[in-house]
């Protein structure tokens, strides 16, 4: 029998050449998303070369990596090699300033993302340790002091002699406040604070702080959905200072949801205050009829490019409880996806969820950090579930004062009241809610009043901070000054440079927003449109048909890249359509107006739908002889 002949050539090890599986630097192609990624030719490779090579006799051939062993007698050396006499690659002091300074500016600016982290140890360049204090005991031991080895001559005192003593002794006593010493015995006054009751502690738990841990960290893109009625009151500072702090390299982003309940002129304002420090859009949270998704859509893909490396990305949804975050993901799905409610706590658990092949979205329960609101704060933020309130007419003199007599004479149809108690009276009449002998139910229609304010059927909105151009005026619609004091002189800072300086922001165009309220007087402002350009690259209420046959048309363009910097002018041809078009096209369309506008295929095609017969339905059993009724008929 013939002996096979064995091949000399050694199997190759390690990363392959050429277009082999084993290699993660090959060609790939569009269509070829299935492949091996470097992470998994590594591991192959450790399953392969665990485990040492052996010939016939038992003898190690080659050792398992990092097994090897010199035989006894043999000398280790570096190998020879010229570079270790080369001069090295050295920086300068101003080189090293100047990285410093990009690198810190890139890092705090929302708007600019690190494409690549260097492997040099740039944490040497943060100056945080020369701001420490220094333990005494680290750098003079006892010993090496007052020891009998110690190397000290002369200690360090404060004072050298008595004079200077008391002269430090009568400055600290003037710097000295006994309002601020806490550790003085103070007499403890009877008047206690009223312990708060659990209800009003929702969105507090250990457990709903867990759900939101796990979301930051499987988000990739943190979105944090505000109400546009109260952006500051629903906004929550603690978790952004966690982001910054722990996570600096997720993306955070803010959405103001229900910008359909302001007017739009607010929702302009609170975009570009909110702008100077995250992103920030407008969105209105809709499955039939949504604003902003398209937008909305098209930044989510522009964070996907940039996390090229990764399969897909998440992205996920924190804030408030009532603030709409399952409402958001329903209208970018379409669909009902998530279990939503008008009523807070309808999310238990955090939810994965599939807009795309590589974006996923994360529903996340609403969570509350515990800022010192009072109860009646806690209840109009629409935390608590009404209808658990023990006293829900203790909360509606603050409903009164916030909203308009005029817009709740409208709404309920009321008039002459002059203490909330009388308002809930008439209100109870009107609307027959009485109890035995004709006494009006207060707490049934208490609720109804705070339903009606949470559901958003009341106008009501925090007035934005005013800009440096323009005249301070009264908040015809706001908070009390005490509670908003702090918070507004941090906005109107921020609101002043929004003024001067110019940054990117996500330019949107609010005029197709559709307000469900009817506001009035100063409420009802003109919208201010924007010196430079709008962006339009949403078309909410278009089907999929006629982006195909967009597609085809050479006269218009399609947006499909949402681009901070895109440099696309818009003509306004009308004040319900929008269409995109180049400088060129402007310069020839600034000479010559046409006077009759040619339809454009969506209007043709939106007539040739309109011409179409629809089918009509008929009775089942007039066409079809079922069980031979017709025969029984006879």
């Amino acid at each position: 029998m013939g002996k096979v002949r064995k091949s000399t050539n050694k199997r190759p090890e390690g990363f392959q050449g050429g277009s082999h599986s084993m290699n993660p630097d090959r060609v790939k192609s569009s269509k070829q998303s299935h492949l091996r990624d470097k992470a998994t030719i590594k591991r192959l490779l450790m399953y392969k070369n665990c485990k040492a090579i052996r010939n016939r006799n038992g003898q190690i051939v080659k050792a398992a990596p990092y097994q090897s062993t010199l035989p006894s007698g043999s000398v280790a050396r570096v190998a020879p090699n010229q570079k270790w006499f080369g001069n090295t690659r050295t920086v300068t002091q101003s080189a090293l300033q100047k990285f410093q300074q990009e690198l810190g500016k890139a890092v705090s600016d929302p708007y600019q993302v690190v494409m690549r982290q260097t492997k040099l140890p740039i944490t040497l360049l943060n100056e945080k340790a020369k701001y420490d204090r220094v333990h005494i005991l680290d750098t003079e031991s006892f010993e090496s002091t007052f020891g009998p080895k110690k190397q000290r001559k002369r200690p360090n005192i404060k004072a050298n002699d008595l004079e200077s003593l008391m002269s430090s002794i009568n400055d600290s006593h003037s710097k000295y406040d006994a309002e601020k010493d806490e550790d003085l015995d103070k007499e403890e006054s009877e008047v206690k604070n009223e312990v708060q009751e659990k209800i009003m502690k929702k969105g507090q738990s250990r457990r709903i702080w867990g759900e939101l841990y796990k979301v930051l960290d499987s988000s990739d893109v943190v979105v944090q959905v505000i109400d546009a009625r109260d952006p500051l009151g629903t906004r929550s500072k603690h978790v952004e200072k966690f982001l910054k702090k722990e996570k600096p390299h997720k993306h955070l982003m803010l959405l103001l949801n229900k910008c359909d309940l302001v007017p739009v002129w607010v929702t302009q304002r609170w975009v570009t205050i909110l702008s100077e420090e995250y992103p920030t859009m407008a969105f209105h949270a809709s499955v039939k009829n949504p604003f902003g998704k398209g937008a909305f859509i098209n930044l989510l893909r522009q964070f996907s490019k940039l996390h090229s490396d990764k399969k897909q990305i998440s992205v996920g949804f924190i804030g408030y409880p009532n603030v709409g975050k399952s409402s958001v993901i329903n209208a970018l799905k379409a669909k009902k996806v998530c279990k939503v409610a008008p009523i807070a706590g309808e999310t238990k658990v955090w939810q994965y969820i599939t807009l795309m092949k590589r974006i996923y979205l994360i529903d996340c329960p609403g969570v509350v950090y515990p800022s010192g609101d009072s109860d009646t704060d806690t209840v109009l933020k629409g935390v608590v579930r009404v209808e658990n309130i023990k006293d829900p007419e203790d909360h509606i003199p603050t409903v009164l004062d916030r909203v308009k007599p005029e817009y709740l004479s409208k709404t309920y149809k009321i008039e002459g009241w002059s203490s909330p108690t009388e308002f809930l009276e008439l209100l109870a009449k009107r609307t027959g809610k009485l109890l035995k002998k004709g006494e009006p139910a207060i707490g049934t229609v208490a609720k109804m009043v705070l339903n009606d304010w949470q559901r958003g059927k009341l106008p009501y909105f925090v007035k934005p901070p005013t800009l440096a151009t323009e005249s301070k005026e009264d908040s015809s619609v706001s908070r009390s000054n005490n509670e908003l004091t702090a918070e507004i002189e941090n906005v109107q800072e921020a609101a002043e440079v929004a003024n001067l300086s110019e940054k990117p922001s996500v330019n949107q165009d609010l005029r197709k927003i559709e307000t469900q309220l009817e506001f009035l007087g100063e409420d009802d402002k003109p919208l201010e449109l924007p010196e430079g350009d709008i962006f339009v690259s949403d078309n909410e209420n278009e089907t999929e048909e006629d982006e195909d046959d967009d597609n085809n048309e050479d006269s218009e363009e399609k947006v499909t890249d949402f681009d901070l910097n895109a440099e696309d002018k818009i003509d306004n041809d009308s004040d319900d359509e929008i269409t995109i078009s180049t400088s060129e096209k402007r310069k020839s369309c600034d000479g010559e107006e046409s006077e009759e506008r040619k339809m454009t295929c969506k209007e043709r095609k939106k007539l040739e739908r309109a011409k179409k017969s629809k089918k009509i339905g008929n009775h089942f059993y007039d066409n079809r002889d079922v069980k031979n009724r017709r025969q029984r008929r006879k």
